[in-house]
C-alpha cells in the first residue's frame, strides 16, 4: 500500500489547453478517494496520468514517497479496473485472473492460490471455467476486479467501472466494492460522473470542473458546506435550489417570501444587490405535518404546486417561480456544466409521504432556512462558507475565508 500525492499537476494538450489545471490532491494510504465531475472535467485523465498511461505537462506525481513522473506504468505497481473489463475473451476467467501473475513468471502454485482466494472473496469460484463472453456485465466487472486484487498492487484505479451496468446491479457492484476496499484497506482512486456514487463511496471526494479543483473534502462537508455554486449544484439528488434573493439588513427577500438570517452571514453576504440563495429539498415540509415547536424554527407559506412525484417513501412537488434576469444569467455557464440548460426556475420541495399536496393545489409549506447558503451570483463564492467544515477549498476563496487565511 502506499500514499499518493498530486503536486500542481497540470496536463496541457497540443493546443495549449489545460485539461487538467493546477490539481493538488493528497490520498493517503488506505484511503478511498473519489474524482468526481462532469464529462471533460479531467477525472479520468488525472486518473490515467496516476497511473502513467498520460504525460504530465508539469507538477510532480508521488507514490509511496518517491516521484513517478517519468516511470512506465509496469514500474509504478498500480492495478487498474476499467470501464469496459478489458478481458481476454479467449481465456477461461480462472486465466483472465491469473495473466498478471503468468507475465511476473510467479510458480504455478502461488498463481492457483491467488486465484482462487481472490475468487472467492469476489464470489467466482463456480464460473472460473467460463470464458466472459457467457457471464453477466456485473460478473465480468468481478473478474477484473480480481485482476487488478491478485497483483497485490500499492493502489487500485477504478475509471467509471460501473457505467456499462444497469441501474439495479450499479446499486450492488458499488456494496460489492465499498466492502472490498475496506477489507482489504488499499489505496484506492475511483473516477466516476455519479454524485451517487461519490458520495455513496469515498472517503474523500474530489470534484473537478474544467480542470480545476473546486473542493476536497468528505462527502458530509460537500454536501453541508459546498464552497461555491458548481458543488452545491452539483451534489445532492434533487440538486440544491438556488432562488434569486436581496439583503436588507438581516432580512433575506426570497420567491417565497422574507427570512431572518444570522448576524454573521448577513455580514459576509453585505453590499451584494442581488444574491443567490440555496436551500435543498428536503430542508422542506408539507406545513401540516410540522408540530408547533418545529414551525417556529423555520418560515411558513403559501404556494402553487405544478407537478407531484410520489415515490412511496417520499414525494417531489415542483413550484415555478418568477427568476431575477441577473442571477438566470450568471447561472447560465453553471447551468451548462451541470447539464440544467432550459429548465424553468421551480422549487423543488422533499415532502414526506403521508402529505396529501396534490398538483395543481396551492399548498402551505415550512422551510428551515438556517440550513441555507447565500452565493455570489458572479463569482459562485459559498458567502456563508464554514472553512472550519468546508474540508480544502482550492483556486479564488471568498473573502472572509481569504482574510482568515492572510491573518495566519
Amino acid at each position: 500500500m502506499a500514499a499518493i500525492e498530486m503536486k500542481n499537476i497540470v496536463k496541457e494538450y497540443g493546443d495549449g489547453f489545460p485539461a487538467v489545471n493546477d490539481v493538488s490532491i493528497d490520498v493517503a494510504d488506505g484511503e478511498f478517494l473519489i474524482l468526481v465531475g462532469p464529462s471533460g472535467c479531467g477525472k479520468s485523465t488525472l486518473l490515467r496520468m496516476i497511473v502513467g498511461l498520460e504525460d504530465i505537462s508539469s507538477g510532480d506525481m508521488v507514490i509511496g514517497g518517491k516521484r513517478v513522473n517519468e516511470l512506465a506504468p509496469r514500474e509504478r505497481n498500480l492495478a487498474m479496473v476499467f470501464q469496459n473489463y478489458a478481458l481476454y475473451p479467449h481465456l477461461t476467467v480462472y486465466e483472465n485472473i491469473a495473466f498478471p501473475l503468468r507475465l511476473a513468471k510467479m510458480p504455478d502454485a502461488e498463481v492457483d492460490a491467488k486465484v482462487r482466494e481472490a475468487s472467492s472473496l469476489l464470489e467466482l469460484d463456480e464460473h472460473l471455467e467460463r470464458k466472459p463472453g457467457n457471464l453477466s456485465g456485473g460478473q465480468r466487472q468481478r473478474v477484473a476486479m480480481g485482476r487488478a486484487i491478485v497483483r497485490e498492487a500499492d493502489a487500485y484505479l477504478f475509471d467509471e467501472p460501473l457505467s456499462n451496468l444497469d441501474a439495479k446491479l450499479r446499486g450492488q457492484m458499488r456494496t460489492e466494492i465499498a466492502r472490498l476496499q475496506k477489507r482489504l484497506g488499499i489505496t484506492t482512486v475511483y473516477v466516476t460522473h455519479d454524485q451517487t456514487e461519490a458520495m455513496t463511496l469515498g472517503d474523500k471526494v474530489a470534484v473537478l470542473r474544467r480542470g480545476v479543483l473546486q473542493q476536497h473534502a468528505t462527502p458530509r462537508e460537500l454536501y453541508e458546506n459546498p464552497a461555491n455554486l458548481f458543488v452545491a449544484g452539483f451534489i445532492g439528488s434533487p440538486p440544491m435550489n438556488f432562488l434569486p434573493a436581496t439583503l436588507e439588513g438581516r432580512t433575506l427577500t426570497l420567491p417565497f417570501g422574507t427570512v431572518e438570517i444570522s448576524e454573521r452571514n448577513a455580514e459576509r453576504a453585505a453590499g451584494h444587490e442581488v444574491l443567490v440563495a440555496g436551500i435543498r429539498p428536503e430542508f422542506f415540509e408539507d406545513a401540516s405535518l410540522t408540530d408547533e415547536v418545529r414551525a417556529a424554527t423555520g418560515v411558513t407559506f403559501e404556494a402553487d404546486v405544478d407537478v407531484v412525484e410520489w415515490l412511496g417513501h417520499e414525494a417531489y412537488a415542483y413550484i415555478p417561480f418568477q427568476g431575477h434576469d441577473k442571477v438566470s444569467s450568471d447561472l447560465s455557464e453553471l447551468a451548462k456544466d451541470l447539464d440544467t440548460e432550459g429548465q424553468q426556475a421551480q422549487l423543488v420541495v422533499a415532502l414526506d409521504s403521508a402529505s396529501r399536496i396534490t398538483a395543481g393545489s396551492r399548498a402551505t409549506l415550512w422551510c428551515d432556512f438556517t440550513k441555507g447558503h447565500l452565493f455570489d451570483p458572479v463569482t459562485g463564492f459559498n458567502l456563508t462558507l464554514d472553512e472550519d467544515n468546508a474540508g480544502r477549498v482550492t483556486g479564488a476563496l471568498p473573502p472572509h475565508i481569504a482574510a482568515q487565511r492572510a491573518a495566519q
